[in-house]
């Protein structure tokens, strides 16, 4: 599950560490996700440590056994924390922080390492693992589950207080569902 809307998610602004609550429109954006989850069983969950995260898990009634993970942190934007993508083009016009990264904060790399530090632990689980994260992580982790590289996340848009399915056909890892609210 993505979190739901943040001031700076509904104004463009990167926000990667900055420890922003969720709007009225985030709580009922994640209020609307409970239904799809809370009957479901889960063997592990597991939460990034902001604010917007951890509200998001609370408000769909995943929070009783839900386990804090840096490795579900946000990107680190470095010195393009929030700034919008239009206003990072003004001196770097082709950038984009799947290929790219940011300066003074993490390489699409860095960020492929958390996401597979995240799937080992969800691979070592016998049952449904939940997430409970951010936009540009999730992405990416999407990307390496079904094994491309990080900037492979860049074609899976992810909107805010939505959930999304990776799973398996068979032995292959795939993408069942993607950004549904």
């Amino acid at each position: 599950m993505r979190h739901g809307a943040t001031e700076w998610s509904e104004s463009g602004r990167h926000t990667g560490r900055t420890d922003l609550p969720l709007t009225v429109a985030g709580r009922a954006e994640a209020e609307a996700l409970r239904a799809r989850v809370i009957d479901r069983e889960y063997a592990l969950v597991l939460v990034s440590p902001l604010q917007r995260a951890r509200e998001t898990c609370r408000l769909v009634g995943l929070d009783a056994d839900a386990e804090v993970d840096d490795d579900l942190c946000e990107w680190d934007y470095g010195d393009f924390e929030g700034l919008t993508t239009v206003e990072i083009r003004r001196t770097r016009p082709s950038w984009t922080v799947f290929t790219d990264g940011s300066p003074n904060g993490e390489t699409p790399a860095q960020v492929g390492a958390r996401a597979d530090q995240v799937i080992g632990r969800v691979d070592a689980v016998d049952g449904t693992v939940a997430l409970v994260a951010h936009g540009h992580l999730l992405r990416v982790l999407a990307a390496r589950w079904i094994g491309l590289p990080p900037a492979g996340g860049a074609r899976l848009y992810l909107g805010t207080g939505t959930l999304s399915t990776l799973g398996f056909q068979r032995e292959t890892k795939v993408v069942q569902s993607w950004n549904c609210a």
